[in-house]
């Protein structure tokens, strides 16, 4: 672990209330105003101000597992980018439903696994239904319309997931999840999402970069990540590329942490040629946070991939418009005709964040688990924040930075290159990175239920 320059004094056995911690969390960043990249830094909190949870558990992106799950159903190219894009609005339920939080800075070689039972009952996107129902054929809409949203007549239509249960009494698909801290300078974790009953998986890296205004902590991602890689084996590997946007955590002086995005976001399939571009429209100064997204699905040429805004895309290539509100509702319409001429009964919900909470996660039992998994490696620092022992837990927690770098000098010492467990390289230019053997063992077991790391480290 890098050491971090002096964060102020802070009695750390005073409970704080929450104005304090901000005014705390303000006075350590003012030292930071003009620092290229914090994630880079890799300052120290206090305790008190941290959030007792590991990194590589809290930052993944199966927030509604269903969702993942019905990715590639359709036959229809254009339904499958529906797919994804109703994958994508459900992915930062942690940030819709909670607030925005601290998790621990990870450690080299740390790693974390878990599974998700998701329920196999996401609606199907079909549009060529839609196309029958707004031309009058009712039978073949009658999947469509049967799926009308309980007492909001906005829209006439949701395919929208639903709630995933505690404990699912329906069909369930397992997904399998497995991340490692692959890189230190510069902080990066490798990622792989495993669904063989759907023939479906997802890959890439973690990796931020942030800056403090003044006002506000802008969090773009960094040169490594290059977004989430989804692979749909049963057709032909179609992937696709998401590449997220940059986001704001603003609100820091009025006591209230939010987070904003004012930036565009793209989804992009080769082998369907089909692209979106999602515009996350800036608030303004003044005035409620409308989070407002839009956004358009249109047939592009990968070989020359140069529209990068709404405007630059032809109404003649335009198959289908998204818009509304990423932390509550989007509906999607069909064709190039601006989705706010269509009347509310013609406009179908592709997510409603309303009703919906992050899914729960199944994890190794803590006998099975090893010294660097993420649980076990931050217990003791865990244990004493929910026990309010900052000044202990902040002590555990020196004492495991200061092993982590013990270590990297032992490795310089003997001219020694640290190498992942779990996957092939820390980094690469194409963002996706391969599993190692035993990264393939972990995932096969845990699709089995068994959490056993025996044979493998």
């Amino acid at each position: 672990m890098s050491s971090a320059p002096p964060t102020g004094h802070v009695d750390e056995d005073t409970p704080q209330n929450e104005g304090s911690k901000l005014k705390t969390f303000i006075s350590i960043l003012r030292k930071f105003i003009g620092v290229a990249d914090l994630a880079a830094v890799r300052f120290s909190l206090p305790s008190q101000l941290l959030e007792p949870t590991p990194n590589l558990e809290y930052w993944n992106y199966l927030d509604n597992p269903s969702a993942f799950a019905a990715i590639g159903t359709s036959d229809e190219p254009l339904d499958r980018m529906l797919e994804v894009l109703r994958f994508w609005f459900t992915k930062d339920l942690k940030y819709v439903k909670g607030k925005p939080c601290k998790p621990y800075n990870s450690c080299l070689g740390e790693f974390f696994r878990c599974n998700w039972e998701a329920e196999d009952n996401a609606p199907r996107i079909d549009t060529r239904s839609l196309v029958a129902s707004s031309s009058g054929n009712a039978s073949s809409a009658s999947s469509v319309k049967s799926a009308k949203v309980n007492g909001d007549p906005r829209t006439a239509s949701t395919v929208s997931v639903v709630q995933t249960a505690t404990n699912p009494t329906g069909p369930t698909v397992r997904i399998s999840y497995l991340t490692e801290q692959t890189s230190h300078h510069p902080p990066v974790s490798a990622f792989y999402v495993s669904c063989p009953e759907k023939g479906l998986h997802a890959r890439g890296f973690d990796q931020i970069s942030a800056k403090f205004t003044g006002t506000a902590i802008k969090v773009a991602p960094g040169e490594h990540n290059l977004g989430i890689f989804i692979t749909l084996e049963r057709r032909d590997n179609e992937t696709y590329q998401l590449k997220h946007p940059a986001a704001h955590l603003g609100g820091i002086l009025r006591g209230s942490l939010s987070v904003s995005v004012g930036d565009y976001a793209y989804v992009t399939c080769p082998r369907t040629k089909l692209k979106a571009i999602l515009h996350y429209i800036e608030d303004g100064w003044l005035g409620r946070a409308q989070n407002k997204v839009e956004g358009v699905i249109f047939k592009y040429d990968p070989e020359k991939d140069d529209k990068t805004r709404i405007k630059d895309v032809p109404d003649s290539d335009v198959v289908a418009r998204l818009g509304g509100v990423w932390k509550d509702r989007i509906v999607f319409t069909l064709g190039p005709k601006p989705l706010d001429s269509h009347p509310p009964d013609k406009q179908t919900t592709i997510i409603d964040l309303s009703p919906l909470t992050v899914a729960p996660k199944t994890l190794p039992p803590k006998e099975k688990q090893a010294e660097n998994e993420s649980l076990t490696l931050w217990d003791g620092v865990t244990q004493a924040i929910l026990s309010k022992q900052f000044s202990k837990a902040t002590n555990v927690k020196i004492e495991l930075e200061e092993k982590q770098r013990e270590k990297a000098r032992e490795r310089e010492r003997n001219n020694e290159t640290w190498k992942p467990m779990f996957f092939d390289q820390a980094t690469d230019k194409r963002g996706t990175p391969d599993l190692t053997e035993k990264g393939r063992q972990v995932l096969e077991r845990a699709q089995k239920g068994d959490w056993s790391l025996e044979g493998i480290i």
